[in-house]
């Protein structure tokens, strides 16, 4: 039900998505390596030191970590828009319904508030967001990669926007390509990125139509592993809200290729992740990982997250740096 929620309305902003990108886009050359080393030399070691104190605690939040990035740069851009809170008079995108399971917010804005106290008012939660979410990858045995900076925060941030532009679990590959293909994001960066699959967990309730009423007859989706289905059913009742599954049974807390792996043998939890075998391009990239264990993988995903990073950003005098991550100043 849900899943069909996040597909209720999914092309409503295309339009103005790719209109988005094609203004905003033009400022992603202004993120570079090293842009705070005069005014800010430690923010990389602060927020690097605050992420991995959390993860270190609560390993499950490294998932979430990197999720909040992937969801903030889909809407308006990497401008740390999904770091605003709703208001009296406005609802903000961390409101919207795929957001509303998103977590981790506490070690960005812890991350901040120690970047402020040795560096105020220079550094955004945008860049900050960037930085977490490859430290929270790295903590996990995942990849590094070098983070260019320099971007603002935004001063919009729009529940409805949310809703309508994330890709959804329910969605099929003419809908992922299409998305990540308005973002400026290619069909291998679309099947590289969902390799973050990789870590995390999810509610039953988004892909509980695949074990149990796939097409409104109480049928099972056939490209789904039926095995795999008859585990998920032990842990899923066709209602459950609450229950939490393993996207990557066995290594959910590594970060590894073994997403790949299960994708290639239909034992993606996702219909978004079963997808990537209905693309030539796509199951290609999934059947070489699985069968080499990741050969290009984790140099693979670091181009991908950078590039992806630069989507929309908001540089030079555009936007703002917020004094507090959760509050347009």
């Amino acid at each position: 039900m849900a899943a069909s929620m996040f597909n209720a309305s999914l092309f409503l902003l295309q339009a103005s998505l790719i209109v988005l990108f094609a203004l905003r886009s033009a400022n992603a050359g202004g993120l570079i390596d090293g842009f705070y080393n005069k005014t800010c030399p430690s923010v990389e070691a602060i927020v690097r030191e605050t992420t991995i104190s959390f993860i270190s605690r609560a390993p499950t939040l490294a998932a979430p970590l990197l999720r909040l990035h992937f969801h903030d740069c889909f809407v308006r851009g990497c401008d740390g828009s999904i770091l605003v809170n709703s208001t009296k008079n406005n609802q903000a995108e961390k409101s919207a319904l795929p957001n509303q399971f998103l977590r981790g917010y506490q070690v960005v804005d812890a991350a901040k508030a120690a970047v402020e106290k040795a560096c105020p008012g220079v550094v955004s939660c945008a860049d900050i967001l960037a930085l977490v979410a490859r430290d929270a990858v790295s903590a996990m045995k995942g990849p590094h990669w070098n983070v260019p900076l320099g971007r603002r925060d935004g001063n919009v941030s729009l529940a409805s926007e949310a809703f309508n532009n994330l890709p959804t679990p329910a969605d099929d590959i003419a809908t992922l390509k299409q998305e990540f293909q308005a973002l400026g994001l290619s069909v291998k960066d679309m099947v590289v990125l969902s390799g973050g699959h990789t870590i995390g967990t999810a509610h039953c309730f988004t892909f509980a139509n695949r074990l149990y009423n796939f097409t409104g007859k109480g049928d099972m989706d056939p490209s789904m592993d039926k095995n795999y289905i008859a585990q998920l059913k032990k842990k899923c009742a066709p209602t459950d809200n609450t229950t939490i599954v393993e996207m990557d049974p066995g290594s959910f807390k590594n970060f590894d290729s073994d997403y790949y792996t299960l994708v290639s043998k239909r034992r993606g939890l996702f219909q978004s992740d079963a997808a990537l075998l209905n693309d030539s391009e796509t199951s290609a990239y999934v059947r070489l990982q699985a069968s080499s264990h990741g050969s290009t993988f984790f140099q693979d995903f670091a181009a991908s997250m950078v590039k992806m990073g630069r989507i929309g950003v908001l540089t030079g005098n555009a936007g703002e740096i917020r004094r507090h991550c959760a509050v347009i100043n």
